[in-house]
């Protein structure tokens, strides 16, 4: 076995939500306190951490495959696998080839512990805390690959939708107090953060335990000085507040005209087998609000397609909703089944072959719908943040609505808030990335 001495470089492999990525931030920076670095493009590295998701079967499998590919890349490196799969999975992925170390949901987050007992001695370590007993809350508050800070505010969730396994995976919801999330956001301000971002499993349900809100908490965020923007992830629609949009709209300092809010379906026949705390009425509102309040808003939002339940009727009640909806881009995922959840139990599944078509029938819908708001965007003066180079000789960044947008590079303008006049799409790019006028 190699010496402890030589573990210097690290690579870090990062599935799944945001949430996971300020995670994996905050594990390299406990590699860096140690003396191992991130391994630079091109240099093999010593141990590799690879932090999964497994909120469907392809995340699992994408784990797994993952990391047969680096053991067979780099062979003498050691692996480390944490996040959803580990914690659900933790046998299946101490068998995988190269695995040294796995790390379930608590242990994730004393992962300095676990670093240092497996570097004394190189024992094979896996461990995971069975999920009933996930009480405690990992604080990370990190830096990307990119301008960007993510906050971590909440964790867990309680709300047991009937198509997820996020629940067994994280464990129940739990947050901790505004005062620290703000001396947090206040430390990443020192470090020259502008942006941060409010990740979390179900961050709407923050401060349940100890008599706080989310709206309390953004509103605590709003006075931070020296952060410019704040993004909120992603956000139920039913915790979404009436208020809280008003208050983004004509009060916040700092807020960004951008939500997220998952829907999954749009019949409310398979809302309620799915288990979802609101129906499309409420959901139609919340849009129709942030439209009347905020009408260059964007709107991501999350939808599943071909869940059990979703008969040919249901499916099309739930396309003509979303297709009514004004909303900006849908992130669409085909349903996946997953071992030990409720859905395995309801009526109609949907033939695989059908939860791809009826998928890409909504990427249809959904690239409409992004190319109409990136055209209305077309000539508007908006602030961008510049986040560092792009292709070209070019920088990109973000407008404060998220339109990715580039211009020539200047790096006296990288990680700062310039007002720019938007151009045409650049037709070479398939994501949000637009040209800025000359």
């Amino acid at each position: 076995m190699t010496e402890q001495s030589t573990f210097r470089k690290a690579a870090f492999f990062t599935l799944g939500c945001k949430l996971n990525f300020a995670e994996t931030s905050t594990l390299a920076r406990c590699m860096e306190e140690r003396g191992i670095m991130r391994a630079a493009p091109g240099e093999s590295p010593d141990i590799c951490v690879v932090n999964t998701c497994s909120v469907t079967q392809m995340a699992d499998k994408k784990a797994r495959h993952l990391v047969r590919n680096l053991h067979s890349r780099w062979p003498k490196a050691a692996i480390v696998v944490t996040g959803c799969y580990a914690q659900l999975k933790p046998e299946e992925a101490a068998g995988l080839p190269g695995v040294d170390i796995v790390l379930g949901a608590a242990e994730k987050g004393r992962f300095a512990e676990f670093l240092d007992k497996w570097l004394a001695d190189r024992t094979p370590l896996s461990q995971a805390q069975p999920t009933a007993q996930l009480r405690e809350f990992a604080p990370s508050c990190e830096r990307g690959d990119r301008t960007r800070w993510w906050l971590k505010v909440q964790d867990g969730c309680d709300y047991f939708c009937s198509y997820c396994t996020i629940p067994y995976a994280r464990g129940r919801s739990r947050s901790p107090m505004i005062a620290d999330l703000v001396e947090q956001a206040g430390k990443a301000a020192g470090e020259g953060a502008k942006e941060i971002v409010l990740t979390g499993v179900n961050v709407g349900d923050f401060g349940n335990a100890h008599g706080e809100s989310f709206f309390d908490l953004v509103r605590a965020l709003d006075k931070v000085e020296g952060i410019e923007r704040f993004r909120i992830s992603s956000i139920e629609p039913n915790l979404l507040e009436p208020d809280l949009i008003r208050w983004v709209a004509r009060e916040s300092r700092a807020f960004m005209p951008h939500f997220h809010l998952p829907l999954q379906s749009g019949s409310d026949a398979v809302l309620k087998m799915m288990r979802r705390r609101y129906d499309t009425a409420l959901f139609a509102s919340r849009v129709e609000l942030i439209r009347q309040e905020i009408p260059d808003a964007f709107i991501g939002v999350d939808v599943i397609a071909g869940a059990r339940g979703e008969t040919p009727q249901e499916w099309d009640k739930s396309l003509r909703f979303i297709e009514s909806l004004d909303v900006t881009r849908l992130h669409v995922f085909p349903y996946s089944e997953r071992p030990g959840t409720l859905a395995l139990t309801l009526p109609d599944p949907v033939s695989p072959a059908d939860r791809h078509s009826r998928a890409a029938r909504l990427g249809q819908v959904s690239e409409r719908k992004f190319a109409a708001f990136l055209k209305a965007r077309r000539g508007e003066e908006r602030p961008v943040l510049w986040e560092g180079r792009a292709s070209r000789g070019m920088m990109h960044g973000l407008t404060d609505n998220y339109v990715r947008v580039e211009a020539p590079f200047r790096a006296d303008l990288i990680n700062t808030v310039e007002r720019v006049r938007i151009g045409d799409p650049d037709p070479t790019m398939t994501d949000t990335l637009t040209l800025l006028e000359p």
